[in-house]
């Protein structure tokens, strides 16, 4: 795969001297982290399957990203060659990561929860050579999957399966039982692949307005310089530990506890199934200090019961992000938990935190904002035509940030960058004085449930498709734990009926991912519409408002 990054010369050379972009790999953190502290603890894994809790420690880690690394040139990665990680929260997910990052591989995340009709498209569009999935989880046969979408991916020459059954595939037989890197110089190997830092490392897809989502693309650099500058944000020091429970193929696990936890050679809890009591119970054990997630992850620990609650005081902060929190839900867990800090934050998957609150801001900037822009980040909000807009106002919502990806994978004029850095980020938002934002919408076609992005328009395009369905729109309602779930609105064609259990067994049988259902069906006789016979989106919303 060519990946060819947008990068300018002054972009590079402006933020290197500003020491933002320090031209290291993760590979470098762990090394050094190895070499430090080997017997350090670097990642606790909990399994929800069988409740099992493994420990891996910096040595282990480095040594088996460095058997990984040797296995993947062994089994014919190439520079450049797109390696698949299909699993849920395990230890193995950044060694992998690493491993590809010492190799000039480059590694695509995918969440555990796609089936062939988004596998099929994502594989087959970054051309991956490798996958590698668990055998089974939460009742999904991974390989078997896989065998069914093989005729339609050429390039795709290896799948590889965590707790595999068979040797020719399994992942512990093939890479970690064989002593590959006593096969090869690797030491040479290594230095002659050794990708440089503003090469892509990363493609993560995330979903967009055409119904197809779209590859991120990140470097060594990009996701650095968010540790860097997530470290000064969360005031990370000496003892501070992250648990993880949001997945570690969206990019607020991969990002903070597959590069965050190295970047500061800090240990790292993983749960890989949500429970919110599992949860309590090993940020208690393991007294993790800091936590990452959507709104869905504070709510639930804050309604946990009173007696399935243990001592959560070694937990000091709680970066919220994917969706915007209410305030409610803010107090409950300042009364929950006194000495948690909820910081409310925006972002996204192309650069990651931008804005935030900061412990001592008032209450009604945590409770009614999205923050203010981070060091060396900066927002501002326009109109129609690119003119910046008074205070107050609503308008687009443009980023300008050191951390900003470097393309869309074979998408190149959706890069929506201009010449100054401006990044159009779909979203709509109003700045006050003080300069936080609130974001207010989005310009871009997505429902956001449990921080995670519904690809409106692909289900919209197989409800079309339904037999009984004239015509479609799914428009977000507001959710107090999830912050939205998904509503269908449909018109019928003479003599078509259809209800919601019948909606659902159509698109689970399009092989749509569960968590992609709209969970409510409303059968109008006609759609709200623009002279121009658009149909008015806004109004729909505002029904689905009163549900």
């Amino acid at each position: 795969m060519h990946c060819e990054p947008i990068l300018s010369t002054t972009r590079i050379a402006n933020l290197t001297a500003q020491g933002l972009w320090q031209n290291r790999l993760i590979c470098d953190c762990l090394d050094a982290a190895a070499r430090d502290n080997p017997a350090a603890t670097a990642i606790v894994e909990h399994r929800s399957a069988t409740n099992a809790i493994t420990r891996i420690t910096y040595g282990e880690l480095q040594k088996a990203s460095l058997r990984i690394a040797a296995a993947l040139i062994g089994l014919g990665v190439q520079r450049n060659d797109v390696v698949a990680v299909q699993l849920p929260n395990w230890w193995q997910f950044a060694a992998i990561h690493i491993a590809c990052v010492r190799i000039g591989a480059i590694t695509n995340p995918l969440m555990p929860i796609f089936r062939e009709r988004e596998l099929e498209f994502m594989l087959g569009f970054a051309e991956a050579r490798v996958i590698i999935v668990p055998n089974e989880f939460r009742g999904c046969d991974y390989p078997a999957m896989l065998a069914g979408l093989r005729p339609a991916l050429p390039a795709l020459e290896r799948v590889l399966a965590i707790g595999g059954q068979d040797p020719a595939s399994a992942f512990e037989t093939c890479v970690m039982a064989r002593a590959w890197e006593t096969e090869m110089d690797l030491a040479a190997v290594l230095r002659e692949r050794r990708p440089d830092p503003n090469d892509v490392t990363e493609i993560i897809y995330t979903s967009g307005t055409t119904g197809q989502p779209k590859g991120v693309m990140h470097t060594a650099n990009t996701l650095l310089c968010k540790a860097l500058l997530a470290s000064e944000l969360f005031g990370f020091g000496l003892g501070d530990s992250i648990f993880m429970g949001s997945p570690l193929a969206h990019q607020t696990g991969f990002m903070y506890a597959a590069i965050l936890a190295v970047y500061q050679a800090s240990k790292c809890v993983l749960q890989d199934v949500w429970d919110p009591a599992v949860a309590a119970r090993l940020i208690a054990a393991e007294r993790c200090t800091i936590t990452l997630g959507s709104t869905p992850f504070l709510s639930d620990l804050v309604q946990l019961p009173a007696d399935a609650a243990p001592d959560l005081s070694s937990l000091r902060l709680f970066a919220c992000a994917g969706a915007p929190i209410p305030s409610v839900l803010v107090e409950a867990a300042a009364q929950r938990y006194p000495q948690l800090y909820v910081m409310s934050a925006w972002g996204m998957t192309e650069m990651g935190i931008s804005t935030a609150t900061y412990p001592g801001d008032p209450p009604d900037k945590v409770f009614d904002t999205d923050g203010r822009a981070l060091p060396f980040h900066a927002v501002r909000i326009v109109d129609e035509a690119g003119v910046v807009v008074p205070l107050g106002i609503e308008g687009r919502l443009q980023a300008r940030c050191a951390t900003l990806f470097v393309g869309y994978l074979r998408r190149p004029a959706d890069y929506g960058v201009d010449d100054e850095l401006w990044f159009e980020t779909g979203d709509n938002a109003r700045l006050d004085k003080d300069g936080y934002i609130r974001i207010t919408g989005r310009s871009k076609d997505l429902i956001i449930r449990g921080g995670e992005n519904i690809p409106v328009v692909e289900v919209e395009g197989l409800l079309y498709r339904h037999p009984a369905v004239e015509d479609c729109a799914v428009v977000g309602m507001p959710d107090a734990r999830l912050g939205e779930r998904g509503c269908a609105f449909v018109t019928l064609r003479p003599g078509g009926e259809l209800d919601l259990a019948g909606m659902v067994s159509y698109l689970l049988a399009c092989k749509l991912t569960k968590q992609y259902l709209p969970e409510r069906l409303e059968i109008l006789p006609a759609f709200p519409r623009t002279a121009s016979g658009k149909i008015q989106k806004f109004k729909l919303r505002a029904l689905a408002q009163a549900f």
